[in-house]
């Protein structure tokens, strides 16, 4: 593990969420998130477009030729060996954060927008479920979902905050938030009934992680308007409403458990994402 726990500073609702998780798992959980994050925090990071291509180039060099003297891609491999997790998938994260370092970025189609979604956090939705032991097709499927859902909900969290670093995945309007937080409960929507196929003692760690998160979108939906939506400023569970989130969650945990429908007829929304990744070759 590396010295700084990335989950705990950077993922709230993953952390909170994570509470629920066995010591060891939520370590190797932990130790995915710190590598996705590192990778990530070049494209963020408040330097110049030259310098952040050359960070990311090394570290995209030193994670093929298995550098073990970086501790964050040593725990990365050692996932990798463990649960049989494909090289696409990692490569696929890459070509997302690489699509972020450009000096100006804008997603013009719902496919795009998808496309990126996947390769930035339904790839760690992906990633994760092997992790929770998860092998299912249409299970890790459903995974994916949920990292798409998650990332299209921090999509309609951040548009200004996105737009002051010349990233627009969306249009700045309140109604393409809408559409966007709608689209996200799709997915949403079609995860809920694979985290039946999680092993009953990590079960509950992901259902309060999705309820946690899907409450970002339904609190954004509350402001009505864009200028509400702008004065609010990041909007976030509080402590108390992931209290809640957590007790309905053991709802879900029951609902789960009563029903008997098969995760195999269960549509996914992966058509324009597959028309350029093959994400049946991913899992």
């Amino acid at each position: 593990m590396s010295d700084k726990n990335f989950l705990s500073i950077y993922a709230k609702s993953f952390n909170w969420a994570g509470f629920f998780l066995p010591k060891e798992t939520y370590k190797k959980c932990s130790a995915l998130y710190d590598f996705c994050r590192v990778v990530d925090n070049i494209a963020d990071d408040q330097e110049n477009l030259e310098q952040k291509e050359i960070r990311f180039k090394q570290l995209e060099k030193e994670f093929h030729r298995k550098d073990f003297n970086n501790p964050i891609i040593k725990n990365m491999w050692i996932l990798i060996d463990e649960f049989n997790i494909s090289l696409k998938i990692i490569n696929d994260l890459f070509d997302g954060i690489k699509s972020d370092i450009k000096e100006k970025v804008k997603i013009d189609s719902k496919k795009d927008l998808l496309i990126y979604s996947y390769r930035v956090a339904g790839t760690v939705g992906l990633m994760m479920a092997k992790i929770l032991k998860v092998n299912k097709k249409s299970s890790l499927k459903s995974a994916i979902d949920l990292g798409i859902a998650m990332q299209l909900t921090n999509i309609s969290r951040d548009v200004i905050e996105d737009l002051k670093n010349k990233r627009s995945y969306i249009s700045q309007s309140f109604s393409e938030i809408e559409t966007t937080i709608k689209l996200a409960d799709d997915f949403y929507e079609s995860s809920f009934y694979s985290i039946k196929e999680i092993p009953l003692n990590l079960r509950f760690s992901i259902l309060v992680a999705r309820r946690v998160y899907r409450k970002i979108g339904y609190k954004i939906l509350k402001k009505k308007n864009f200028e509400n939506y702008q004065k609010a400023g990041k909007i976030y569970v509080t402590n108390f409403e992931k209290t809640l989130e957590t007790f309905f969650a053991l709802f879900d945990l029951i609902k789960l458990s009563l029903l008997n429908k098969d995760d195999d007829k269960i549509e996914h929304n992966h058509s324009l994402i597959n028309e350029v990744i093959n994400l049946n070759e991913r899992i």
